[in-house]
């Protein structure tokens, strides 16, 4: 991944999409993360959005050692904690304020905030981190705040996320301050929920060209 180094810095993977997954049952993970990587996507975040999210990081993490598996939604220093101790390899925010961003650059593990105007970019730059999660993307004018910030805040490099689509997802990753973009178009609920996981595969394919 070619980007400035965060307050930690991030582990290495070559892919520059990040899927966005919510997992609803633990046996959903491992042959999600197996999917993926057959399609060439070594990375994927899981959200702290239902209670099997640190079930299914720690299941990945063990399971599928080559797949790097971060944590999204952490919103505060216990959320950093806990999906540590579950095996995540990096965290994001959705937003993150001032005691947070203090805590994670304090941290050892690598994070990723987010952020949704360039006043918080500024904040996180201060930080010291250099990758921010731009989130939500799209319904946030993602593609123009972007833009945008390119001069300004030359020096920093964006995940952007929320709102994003296979048929957009170019027009960010276009932009010389876009490092890597995040959407959960790469593993639909249905898909997830049927077990498709050849879908899954076909999907990740495609977006391991970007």
């Amino acid at each position: 991944m070619n980007s400035p180094s965060s307050a930690t810095a991030l582990p290495s993977f070559h892919t520059r999409v990040l899927p966005v997954i919510v997992i609803d049952k633990l046996a959903q993970a491992v042959p999600l993360a197996r999917a993926l990587l057959a399609g060439g996507v070594d990375a994927m975040e899981i959200t702290l959005r239902t209670p099997v999210a640190l079930d299914a990081i720690n299941a990945v993490a063990h399971a599928v050692p080559q797949m790097c598996v971060g944590a999204g939604t952490v919103l505060d220093a216990q959320d950093l904690r806990r999906v540590g101790d579950a095996g995540a390899r990096f965290a994001l925010s959705p937003g993150t304020g001032p005691g947070l961003l203090a805590a994670a650059a304090a941290g050892s593990l690598p994070f990723i905030p987010g952020v949704m105007t360039a006043s918080e970019a500024l904040a996180a730059r201060e930080h010291g981190f250099g990758l921010l999660k731009l989130f939500p993307a799209e319904q946030a004018g993602g593609l123009g705040l972007l833009q945008a910030l390119a001069a300004p805040l030359a020096d920093l490099r964006f995940c952007p996320t929320g709102g994003l689509t296979a048929a957009n997802a170019m027009d960010y990753l276009a932009l010389p301050n876009v490092a890597l973009v995040g959407g959960s178009w790469l593993a639909p609920r249905a898909a997830l929920a049927h077990g498709d996981w050849a879908t899954i595969t076909a999907l990740a394919q495609a977006a391991a060209k970007l």
